[in-house]
């Protein structure tokens, strides 16, 4: 079993910069995939960037790469997820999620198996 906790979240201007934090209690032995989700006001959720927890491989979303960057810091069980150049549409509750490593990575929402409680991003333009 996972539990998660995000932090992080604030108001900031166009262009500006957050960097995202999510807390991992797990059990030693287990392995995730680990990803950072998002949804907007009436809006479905999305996918937004993973990582493996081991290897630190990584996949983004078209609108968020080269502007987002997932990483992980195994010794604080800690993933962040450092968000640059933010847009009025990145306005969105970001939501971190753990998968396990059966059946390799998926961006879809439904395959993750927990989630933490969410942080709100605020982009002002």
């Amino acid at each position: 079993q996972v539990q998660l906790v995000e932090s992080g979240g604030g108001l900031v201007q166009a262009g500006g910069s957050l960097r995202l934090s999510c807390l991992v209690s797990r059990r030693r032995s287990s392995q995730y995939y680990m990803g950072w989700f998002r949804q907007a006001p009436g809006k479905e959720r999305e996918f937004v960037a993973a990582i493996t927890w081991s290897g630190g491989s990584t996949v983004y979303a078209d609108s968020v790469k080269d502007r987002f960057t997932i990483s992980r810091d195994n010794a604080k069980n800690t993933v962040y997820l450092e968000m640059n150049s933010l847009k009025p549409e990145d306005t969105a509750v970001y939501s971190c999620a753990a998968k396990s490593v059966l059946g390799g990575w998926s961006r879809r929402s439904k395959d993750y198996d927990a989630w933490g409680q969410g942080t709100q991003v605020i982009v002002s333009s």
